[in-house]
């Protein structure tokens, strides 16, 4: 597993006896770095399982999502836990959840993943107890603007501390799981592992995008690409043409790795 002890030990007493955890995230308690309008703050998002055959890459966990984290990094701790395993159930914490990861087990299901990650449905990937999905984002740890949420704004690969980043936390990340697929949920993800492949970090082959993001605010598009919606029914705002090519390429994509 991946676990950077320089950043996260400087924090585990802090997390231990912060009672306000909320307030410490937004004071900067948990600074690592601010550059004029940028700030990055750490969160207990270093564990990465090697047994993983899926990474689910978003682009930086958000402030709930940090704080959902640090909040079940603490009671880990205060129940006895030791530092790997306290870090472990706070990656658990921030799993997909509900319809969210109905749509993205779906999807998966349907352009046959199932089959080159060994498991009868990806939904197996899932069950905490085997370790086989990676969650994760292109920058590991929460990045805010002028303290609001990252957004993709500035460019993560044009901006050199974001792109420090991608290439010092997520490569490593992406060498402890050579043989796992890589799915970026959205474009700006995508662009980081592609920028990786790059420099010869990642396998291309590795990387399947063009799925729709898994989110319930996405349902149209999902169950157009699931063909549980017919073109007819579609909203204006919905291009069927792209979806069509991406899951066709998506699945010519996996044919090929299963023969592989």
């Amino acid at each position: 597993m991946t676990i950077n002890n320089t950043v996260h030990a400087r924090f585990d007493s802090v997390v231990k006896n912060t009672m306000d955890l909320a307030t410490a995230l937004s004071n900067g308690t948990f600074r690592i770095e601010r550059q004029e309008k940028l700030s990055i703050d750490w969160a207990p998002f270093d564990y990465t399982p090697p047994t993983a055959r899926l990474a689910v890459l978003g682009i930086t966990p958000g402030r709930t999502q940090a704080l959902n984290a640090l909040s079940a990094f603490r009671r880990a701790l205060l129940a006895g836990q030791d530092n790997e395993s306290a870090l472990r159930t706070a990656k658990l914490e921030g799993s997909f959840s509900g319809a969210m990861r109905g749509n993205l087990v779906g999807m998966l299901d349907s352009i046959d993943a199932q089959h080159v990650l060994g498991v009868s449905s990806c939904a197996d990937l899932f069950r905490p107890e085997h370790e086989l999905v990676h969650l994760t984002s292109a920058l590991r740890y929460p990045v805010f603007v002028n303290s609001q949420n990252y957004n993709g704004t500035p460019n993560m690969l044009r901006t050199p501390v974001l792109r420090s980043m991608i290439e010092t936390y997520l490569a490593a990340e992406v060498r402890l799981l050579p043989e796992a697929l890589w799915l970026p949920l959205g474009p700006k993800p995508a662009a980081a592992l592609h920028h990786l492949a790059s420099i010869g970090v990642l396998s291309a082959d590795r990387i399947i995008e063009g799925m729709p993001h898994p989110s319930g605010a996405n349902i149209e598009r999902i169950k157009f690409f699931l063909g549980q919606k017919a073109r007819a029914d579609l909203s204006a705002k919905t291009r069927p043409d792209l979806i069509e090519l991406a899951r066709d390429v998506l699945r010519g994509q996996v044919a090929r790795l299963r023969s592989a």
